[in-house]
């Protein structure tokens, strides 16, 4: 339990994360470095199959990756993934030259 502002929340607080370094890299994979420093790459594959994010299949497309307020975002955000999910599933790396 942890309370903020008065208010008691149940379980642990994890610590706001966001994105700060993007890079697309090939096979649809992202280099990330995230604001605790942590890089990771996180493969894209498996959610090209869902609608929301079929368009990304288009390579330039994918590669016009870029950030908004600390979130990964393609066409003027309308399409979009939180730092949550790729920093949760990402593969830590070293480097973006590792990556």
């Amino acid at each position: 339990m942890y309370i903020i502002d008065g208010i008691a929340y149940a379980g642990e607080q994890v610590p706001e994360i966001s994105v700060c370094g993007v890079r697309p890299l090939q096979n649809y994979r992202l280099w990330i470095r995230f604001s605790n420093g942590e890089q990771k790459v996180y493969d894209f594959k498996p959610l090209l199959n869902k609608p929301a994010f079929a368009p990304l299949k288009a390579v330039d497309l994918f590669n016009s990756v870029y950030i908004d307020y600390g979130v990964t975002v393609w066409q003027n955000g309308d399409i979009d993934i939180s730092p949550q999910e790729l920093y949760k599933n990402g593969i830590a790396v070293k480097s973006a030259e590792t990556a």
